[in-house]
């Protein structure tokens, strides 16, 4: 169980994209940050996407645009390299980790927001915890009747896969968090309960003045009176549960949240736990947040049904004369935030 939980341009609140360059394979990657500084600047937060779809990987060349690797973000931020969620994209920013830093020991932090498959399902193939000298830190809340622990390790076991996570050479420490408002060195982490089946939570990661919010797994509760309550009551009214969240995210820089649906998908699954692209494009207008960012894809989304949403998404914020921006999430994209006081000095 959870304990209780309690506007402008990418240029003027100091976001930037970094460029993205074809590789030898003609493939669009990002460049990739300076080795010598795991937060790739001392004064900002940097943020990547490594895997953006739901439920399940969906290879193939409809979906070579935005990607099809499950959950998977990077964050790098005073010195620390935070890893959100372990879906498959996983598997590829730990091959992109050894390459950056050769035997160098890495000491990494893994925050998961639940432990559905999607969200955990690249961590057998994360290759820095197959070498002795990293330190791999994994936080998340109860997974199940048995915990985090004996949810991680039980898809590790055979017959599932030859190496079970207690036998990998990495001292890997798994750790149930009792608080929804911690710290990861200068980097403050808050906890939100999200509405999804089992236990799944959204996180705020802040660093120098600029934040970012992840909900890879949410579905907003105004509709639900119609329907269904709230588990066990813990949201209160549907309103007030809207209000806390809206308040939970204000002002938030970037929010990456669950828009696995249109709204006329969405009539067909109110209460599976998934986000509908419409309403969380208003409670992201509703809480000031700077840039949005469309995630959890639909494996049945090809790349071409993403960018409809994403050009129908910013006609909804034209329509509401709102300044909030708004993309896919796609894999390689990479976001660098400028620390609040360089923002104000430039």
């Amino acid at each position: 169980m959870l304990p209780n939980c309690s506007s402008g341009n990418i240029e003027s609140r100091g976001i930037t994209p970094l460029p993205r360059e074809p590789n030898a394979a003609g493939e669009i990657m990002t460049q990739p940050g300076p080795t010598s500084n795991v937060s790739g600047s001392p004064s900002a937060l940097r943020l990547k996407f490594w895997g953006v779809r739901g439920s399940i990987p969906t290879p193939g060349p409809g979906t070579v645009q935005y990607g099809g690797n499950t959950s998977c973000l990077e964050l790098r931020a005073g010195g620390q390299i935070i890893i959100l969620d372990a879906g498959t994209g996983l598997r590829l920013l730990g091959r992109q980790l050894l390459a950056e830093y050769g035997e160098e020991p890495l000491d990494l932090t893994l925050l998961l927001t639940h432990t559905h498959w999607d969200h955990i399902q690249g961590l057998p193939f994360f290759m820095p915890v197959y070498k002795p000298q990293n330190r791999v830190r994994i936080l998340g809340y109860e997974g199940a009747r048995n915990g985090l622990s004996s949810v991680l390790t039980s898809q590790m076991e055979s017959p599932f896969f030859p190496i079970n996570l207690r036998e990998v050479p990495a001292n890997v420490r798994i750790e149930e968090l009792k608080e929804m408002s911690f710290g990861l060195g200068p980097v403050q982490v808050q906890a939100f309960a999200a509405f999804h089946p089992g236990t799944c939570v959204g996180y705020r990661l802040s660093h120098n003045g600029r934040s970012i919010a992840f909900f890879p797994d949410n579905e907003l509760r105004h509709n639900f009176e119609a329907h269904s309550a709230p588990p066990n009551g813990m949201f209160g009214s549907v309103p007030e549960a809207n209000r806390k969240l809206s308040e939970f995210l204000r002002g938030t820089d970037v929010l990456v949240m669950d828009t696995q649906y249109d709204r006329q998908e969405y009539a067909d699954h109110v209460g599976w736990g998934h986000g509908c692209m419409d309403e969380v494009v208003a409670l992201a207008l509703d809480a000031g947040v700077g840039q949005l960012y469309l995630f959890h894809h639909d494996p049945d989304h090809d790349d071409a049904k993403i960018s409809q949403m994403v050009t129908d998404a910013r006609r909804l914020v034209s329509s509401q004369n709102g300044s909030l921006l708004v993309d896919g999430a796609r894999e390689g994209l990479t976001l660098e935030l400028k620390a609040e006081l360089e923002t104000l000095k430039g």
